[in-house]
């Protein structure tokens, strides 16, 4: 069964994207458990257009764009982490910004994904500064007894820092996905299938 958690080190650095292109590549269902921000396309609805995958809807979706513990208080939703069980089958599921984003003001991401007990694969960029990110979100996640599947890096080829991250913290460089222009269906499928081993994910 293909069921993995998509995270990453920090907002807006491609984990939408990157999901796609694995749900794309495997076939599995696409899950977001919170949306917060509903003006602007979702990230399901990206995964839709560019996966064509089925997509499981969100257990909450949050009208103000913040971190999911803010959103829902100023929504005036109730999060219940009981209501947070990923859906049977084969499954991609994609975190909200980084792993340490606030759920509730007493639960993180993190403490879900160890909750989970689902393989998780951290996204990190290969811009300035991902060193630091990459090993810190590992260690947290590590910490909590989350299980790590690799890692995942998005951007331009910065060997060095690719190598290091995955060197000092053991977690297996899975591969990376480039910027991608266009982005459509078949170009994200081309670049993944270029950047990673699809066996990794079997």
């Amino acid at each position: 069964m293909t069921r993995f958690v998509v995270t990453g080190t920090d907002t807006g650095i491609g984990k939408t994207i990157f999901s796609a292109a694995l749900a794309q590549a495997t076939g599995a269902s696409y899950w977001k458990p919170i949306q917060s921000g509903l003006e602007d396309e979702t990230d399901s609805e990206v995964v839709a257009r560019l996966a064509g995958v089925p997509i499981r809807p969100e257990a909450y979706r949050l009208v103000t764009p913040a971190s999911p513990h803010i959103a829902a208080e100023i929504d005036g939703v109730n999060i219940d982490i009981e209501m947070l069980a990923p859906p049977p089958g084969d499954l991609i599921v994609e975190g909200a910004g980084g792993a340490l984003v606030p759920v509730t003001r007493t639960t993180l991401y993190a403490d879900l994904f160890a909750r989970w007990q689902i393989p998780v694969i951290v996204c990190a960029r290969t811009a300035l500064g991902t060193i630091n990110h990459s090993l810190l979100t590992i260690e947290a996640l590590k910490s909590r007894g989350v299980p790590l599947h690799g890692l995942a890096f998005l951007g331009d080829a910065v060997e060095d820092s690719e190598a290091i991250v995955s060197d000092i913290s053991g977690i297996r460089h899975l591969g990376r996905l480039p910027t991608i222009a266009p982005l459509n269906s078949e170009t994200l499928a081309e670049a993944f299938a270029a950047g990673f081993n699809a066996a990794d994910f079997a």
